[in-house]
């Protein structure tokens, strides 16, 4: 029996909880989802970005999530600005999560206002999928007072890119079988992990729908954009075999960050601190004797905005060059251009290296067998000399140290 997934996301997460809070505390006040609003920055000193928007702001004022607080106030002068509450936002996601949590354990939160729920256990409680997703939007709308869009697959992926169509408080399926009628058409800036870099070199490719990069060979991809370029092939094919963690992803995993002395503003700089940051965490897991199965990226804007994105991996590994190129694909779908203030690389879902690994039939052709003990000779060359005379005393060039 093939699963079925739900992706569970908060319409505008930001804005729907500070308007119920703000309503709670003046019942008789102006809901700020209905007029030309944002979440972000501060108004007096006109800095920051914009977290979340109206459909007011969106629709009439054409303003953008991320884009200055500058910006969005030339476009509107009378726009509302309220910053942001994270303690809020906080205890809002952890009041829909026990929610969710009462109708099954097998829950997977990725951010503040997203899950993963394994349908596939509760399925017989309910007449079909379709009423239990129409059940759990109205218990959040009716009990919570804000709305959630839920996108239905067998496939985590495909879950996920069904929950960002038409909102809000709506239900969407997106399985394989449908990816021709729904998917397909779509530009390749809508696949999820298609960052904007990505995107340019896929147009150039002459690339420009989703159904186009399904039919491209995946090698041609590979050879432009190495990795990615695969994970974007299958993610446009619909292949995603990643099941539902109920268990945290971060119980145990190895990482660091750095604070940058002045402002990152280029993707080129970004990506030297990367490399350094791979190299230290992977130098850790091999001391751990560890391989990590899941990458996070980090970035926090000069705004103290933080955003994150992870991706789980088909072969857990612990060398730098592996995660250093899996950073840089998350890095790609995740800066919006904003000033960097910091970076930070974590791995989590650790393993040993003679725990069972299920590979895929991309895995470890004779080639790659080769570079991987080469790889591997290196790393314990390097974690030799580091040991030795510090940890500083060689790095890889191209390095921003």
């Amino acid at each position: 029996m093939n699963p079925i997934i739900f992706h569970i996301d908060v319409n505008s997460a930001y804005l729907s909880w500070t308007a119920l809070e703000l309503l709670q505390k003046n019942p008789d006040g102006t809901d700020i989802r209905t007029i030309p609003s944002i979440i972000g920055g501060d108004r007096a000193t006109r800095h920051g970005i914009v977290l979340a928007k109206s459909l007011p702001a969106k629709t009439l004022y054409k303003i953008e999530t991320a884009e200055p607080v500058a910006s969005a106030l030339r476009k509107c002068p009378n726009l509302t600005v309220v910053p942001p509450d994270h303690e809020l936002y906080a205890r809002r996601s952890r009041e829909l999560m026990d929610y969710l949590r009462t109708l099954t354990p097998d829950i997977e939160q990725v951010s503040i206002d997203e899950c993963y729920l394994d349908f596939t256990g509760i399925a017989h409680r309910y007449a079909s999928y379709m009423d239990a997703a129409r059940q759990i939007r109205d218990a959040v709308r009716t009990g919570m007072g804000f709305t959630v869009n839920v996108g239905i697959s067998s496939k985590k992926v495909l879950a996920k890119m069904a929950s960002d169509f038409e909102k809000p408080d709506k239900t969407h399926t997106l399985f394989p079988h449908e990816l021709p009628k729904k998917l397909w058409h779509l530009p390749v800036s809508r696949l999820h992990m298609a960052g904007h870099s990505s995107v340019e070199t896929l147009n150039k490719l002459g690339i420009v729908t989703i159904g186009d990069l399904a039919r491209t060979d995946p090698e041609l991809l590979s050879l432009h954009l190495k990795s990615h370029g695969r994970l974007l092939w299958e993610y446009a094919n619909g292949i995603d075999d990643t099941p539902v963690a109920s268990a945290p992803s971060q119980l145990k995993g190895i990482g660091n960050s750095t604070t940058l002395a002045s402002d990152v503003t280029s993707a080129a700089e970004a990506k030297q601190i990367l490399r350094g940051l791979a190299d230290k965490v992977a130098m850790r897991l091999r001391r751990d004797n560890s391989l990590a199965a899941s990458v996070c990226v980090e970035i926090k804007y000069n705004t103290f905005a933080r955003v994150s994105h992870q991706m789980q991996l088909s072969s857990p590994t612990q060398t730098g060059e592996a995660l250093y190129g899996f950073a840089c694909s998350l890095f790609d779908a995740l800066w919006d251009g904003t000033p960097i203030r910091l970076l930070g690389i974590r791995t989590g879902k650790l393993v040993k290296p003679d725990a069972p690994v299920q590979l895929t039939i991309f895995d470890y052709t004779p080639e790659d067998t080769r570079l991987k003990k080469k790889q591997q000779q290196l790393d314990a060359a390097l974690d030799k000399i580091r040991n030795k005379y510090g940890k500083d005393a060689v790095f890889r060039g191209g390095t921003k140290r």
